[in-house]
This record gives structure tokens, sequence and C-alpha cells, in this order.
């Protein structure tokens, strides 16, 4: 990759949940993602959203999830965190597909 593995990292998950999951569940969902920064010491900071284009190109995901990371070393503690194991085994099952793509800031 260029630019080594050090340097700020984001985290992209696009995500749509099932059909016939509760509102109030998927907020639980995205309130423990959201608590994962206070948990795992490489993720900075998160951020989420809904889909809101107009363009209509969203194959469906209807979720945005973002994390940083200060560097690739990061997110692979991250991901092998056991926190996070914990969490992404809960909400995997939740989505009836999802997108994660990781990149650096240019």
């Amino acid at each position: 990759m260029e630019g080594g593995k050090g340097g700020v990292v984001k985290h992209i998950l696009l995500a749509k949940f099932k059909d016939g999951i509760p509102p109030e569940q998927i907020d639980q969902l995205i309130k423990q993602y959201a608590n994962l920064v206070n948990l795992v010491e490489p993720m900075k900071a998160f951020q989420w959203g809904k889909d809101v284009s107009i363009e209509n190109l969203h194959q469906g995901f209807t979720h945005v999830f973002e994390s940083t990371f200060d560097s690739l070393e990061g997110v692979a503690e991250y991901i092998a965190h056991p926190v996070h194991v914990e969490y992404a085994n809960t909400l995997l099952p939740q989505l009836e597909k999802f997108l994660i793509v990781d990149y650096k800031p240019q």
C-alpha cells in the first residue's frame, strides 16, 4: 500500500440490516458499535449515518459506519481484539449485506 503502514486509516462499513429487525434493536447495535471507541484503544474515532443520497446508487446499503485509526497496525489490532470479535459476531448476523473498505486519506 502506498505510504507504508503508518498514518491515519479510515475503516468504512456499509451495511443493510435485515428486514424485520426492530428499529430499537438497530439503535442498540449502533450504540454498541459506537462504544467500541471506549473499549478498543487503537480505535480513535467513530461516526455513522444513514444514506441520504439523491442519486439512488446506494445498492441497498442503508447505513455507513466510519472508524478512524492511526495506522494499518491499529486496524489489525482492532479486528483481532476480543471485544470487536464479540461485537462483530452479534452485528453481522443482523445484516443482509455489508461491505468493508479501509483507506488512507490523501
